[in-house]
This record gives C-alpha cells, sequence and structure tokens, in this order.
C-alpha cells in the first residue's frame, strides 16, 4: 500500500468518517475544522463510531490552511457543504500548488468547476457514504463492512495515476472507490437523489418517499434531458450500489437523517439548497422553462435555517400544495 499524505478540508460527517478510517489505515492525515466541532478535535481527539467498533483518535486539526505544512505534496479531500467552497478556495490558494490534486468529495456539481478555475487536478467524487455528525468531536459511519462508495475521476473527464492512487487509498482504508472517466455522470444522478434533500430538512427523513420528494426528482429528471445533460439512469445507479451499503446504528444511535436534515438539526445557520435544487432552478431558468417545485424546495429551506426553526416539522403534502399553486 502506497501511503499518502491527505489534508480534509471539513471534518464533518464525510470528512470526518473519510478522514479517520484514512489515519487509521496508516496515511498522513491533517483536518480543517471550525468551531465547537475544531475545539472538540483539538482537545479530545476525533470519535469514529462504526457499526461494530469505536475509536478516538488524535488528529492534527487546524483551524485554517495556513496552519499546516505544505512543504511536502498533499492531496486534499474538499468535504464541506458547496456554500463554504469559495472561501476556502481563497484560503487554500494562498498555501498549496496549483498542482495540488483536489477532490470534491461534495454534493452537487458546481464545486468542481469552481476548484477547476484554481487548481488544474480537480477530481469529482460521488459519495455514497450513511454517515452522521450531530455532536462536536463525533462521527458515526452506519455501514459495514463497507463504509461507502467513493467513485471518482478527473474533472471535467478521464482518469489518471492520482485518481487510481487516491481510489486505492481508499479501498485500503474500508471503503469501495472506482476510477470513471465519466464522473460528472454519477454526480448529476446523485444531484437526482439530493432533490429530496430540502424535503427531509423541511419534513423529516420520512418523507423521501412522499409525493413532494418524487416531484422534486421528477421535475429534475425533466430539467436535465431538456439541457441535455447526461446522467446515469435510475437502475444503473442502484446497481452500483446494490447490497454494498447497509445501515446500522453506532454507539450513539442510529442513523437518523441525511446532511441537510443534520445541518438544520445542529443549527448550522446554511443548508446546500441552492447548489442543489438551486441548480435544477438555474438549468431551468436558462433554458427558460419553469421548475416550480424545487424553487420553492430552495426557498423554503433556506427560510429554515435562516429562521432558526426545528427540522422536521413540515407536512410534505401541503408543501406539494403551496409548491403546485406558486405559493411561497
Amino acid at each position: 500500500m502506497l501511503v499518502m499524505d491527505f489534508v480534509v478540508i471539513g471534518a464533518g460527517a464525510i470528512g470526518g468518517v473519510v478522514g479517520g478510517r484514512l489515519q487509521q489505515s496508516g496515511h498522513a492525515v491533517s483536518f480543517v475544522a471550525r468551531g465547537d466541532h475544531l475545539r472538540a478535535l483539538q482537545r479530545s481527539g476525533l470519535r469514529l463510531e462504526l457499526p461494530d467498533a469505536t475509536s478516538t483518535l488524535d488528529v492534527e486539526a487546524v483551524a485554517r490552511v495556513e496552519e499546516l505544512s505544505w512543504d511536502a505534496p498533499r492531496a486534499v479531500l474538499l468535504s464541506v457543504k458547496s456554500q463554504d467552497t469559495e472561501g476556502l478556495l481563497d484560503d487554500l490558494v494562498r498555501v498549496a500548488s496549483p498542482d495540488t490534486p483536489v477532490f470534491c468529495l461534495q454534493n452537487g456539481v458546481e464545486n468542481e468547476r469552481r476548484v477547476l478555475r484554481r487548481f488544474a487536478g480537480t477530481y469529482g467524487v460521488c459519495v455514497m457514504c450513511p454517515a452522521t455528525h450531530l455532536r462536536p468531536g463525533v462521527v458515526q459511519a452506519h455501514s459495514a463492512p463497507i463504509a461507502g462508495l467513493f467513485d471518482l475521476g478527473r474533472f471535467p473527464g478521464g482518469a489518471d495515476e492520482t485518481a487510481a492512487l487516491v481510489a486505492g487509498a481508499l479501498g485500503d482504508s474500508g471503503f469501495e472507490s472506482l476510477v470513471f472517466g465519466d464522473i460528472m455522470r454519477w454526480k448529476y444522478a446523485k444531484l437526482l437523489s439530493n432533490l429530496t434533500n430540502a424535503v427531509e430538512a423541511l419534513c423529516g427523513p420520512a418523507a423521501r418517499g412522499s409525493d413532494l420528494a418524487k416531484a422534486a426528482r421528477q421535475e429534475g429528471r425533466d430539467v436535465l434531458a431538456g439541457s441535455g445533460v447526461a446522467y446515469v439512469d435510475d437502475a444503473e445507479y442502484r446497481e452500483r450500489r446494490g447490497d454494498k451499503i447497509s445501515i446500522a446504528p453506532t454507539a450513539s444511535g442510529p442513523w437518523s437523517g441525511g446532511s441537510s436534515w443534520q445541518s438544520a438539526t445542529r443549527g448550522a445557520g446554511s443548508i446546500e439548497a441552492d447548489y442543489l435544487n438551486g441548480e435544477i432552478v438555474l438549468l431551468a431558468r436558462l433554458g427558460g422553462v419553469p421548475a416550480p417545485v424545487n424553487a420553492f424546495l430552495q426557498h423554503r429551506a433556506g427560510s429554515l435555517v435562516r429562521d432558526g426553526a426545528a427540522a422536521g416539522t413540515f407536512d410534505p403534502d401541503k408543501l406539494l400544495d403551496e409548491a403546485t399553486s406558486g405559493t411561497v
């Protein structure tokens, strides 16, 4: 196994789980975090919970990338929410070489474009990993024995040795990672799945199967098709996931909801809807067609976190009525 050095920017559910597992398998990992979570990592380490084991790791955690040494080559794993990407890239470009490989372990499809403006070695990563971060210093990985699928490839397309090396490191660390030359087809398929994140934040995880969620996804498919965007179809996406991902509780409890629900529950003050539902809205507006359901969800999810309202308290049927009647 080739040991690599990684900088994980964003040590929440995905970044914490991936970075923790990489460190456990012998890779050098530095974390960039913030707030109470950063202070907990510095004080007590990273508590990494798996369904069958719990470990506390002594980790290097800093508030800013400028606090790290960049003398040796490092791969950057960018795992912050999309709304936080730009500010972190402003910091990263000051200290990292322009040829530093940056891997976007993020939902949505806009981050890769933003990174490519700064770093030639930009990689998309399609993340399928049920993970939770609700308490400072604690991350939960709910799937075992494979903790998650992290398929990756160069952006805008292609594959290279760096992609293969990072995929190998992830594979040695309890994940499965394939290299795809058309990784953005997979990320657009994941985007369709993530259109229900706002539904989950507003109405609770049980609403993922609601008519509101189905309407958001169907509208997304229609907009992508009308825009000529290629994406992996539902059957291929389900086949890739197969029975590799299971969901089980860890020491702190069960998986309770996805990333947007967790953001709202933690009181994070921001949510990713502008880059999920908002991506569909953008494409629709560029094409001169409406996307009322996703526009409604984008607006209401943003209002939810700005107003500090409780997650999961809205009725999905009532919201669907509002969305389709033009009420915002």
